[in-house]
């Protein structure tokens, strides 16, 4: 009976601790709401659906675990097509489509980045393609410069 209790203890705290397998990716309306009760920065994923490099970072940067934890625990997630022109929410009193929202954050290139501070007013981006280590050196030091506290 110890033995099964143990081996379930063990499954049981082994499974909590790889909990974290991928990025709990929001919409970005979602994220808003979300902030409201508990504020948290935003990484905004501006892409489109031909672009290579946005599926290359899918693919090899947002598996990596270490960015997985970094980006669950310290960010609302945003994936935001910027060429849907169909779904639609609002934000700041106003409408948007994906795509309007891509262009209101002046996003001209993918995979773009942005990070919107908890306040929801200041924006900053971190455009191009990273490996895991350079997205985490490049979102860190944009923090720092551009909200002025550390991650």
């Amino acid at each position: 009976m110890k033995q099964v209790l143990g081996v379930f203890l063990a499954v049981l705290i082994s499974s909590s601790t790889f909990a974290q397998d991928k990025i709990e990716w929001m919409k970005f309306e979602d994220a808003v709401t979300a902030n409201q009760s508990n504020p948290k920065m935003l990484l905004v994923d501006v892409y489109t659906d031909w672009c290579g490099w946005c599926k290359k970072m899918d693919k090899e940067t947002f598996t990596d675990p270490e960015v997985i934890a970094h980006i669950n625990e310290n960010f609302y997630a945003v994936k935001l097509n910027a060429e849907d022109s169909k779904r639609t929410f609002e934000f700041g009193g106003k409408e948007y489509s994906e795509a309007e929202m891509a262009a209101a954050m002046r996003v001209r290139s993918y995979p773009n980045f942005v990070v919107i501070d908890p306040t929801l007013k200041n924006i900053a981006q971190l455009p191009g393609y990273r490996t895991p280590d350079q997205f985490m050196d490049g979102l860190s030091e944009l923090i720092e410069k551009a909200f002025r506290i550390k991650p």
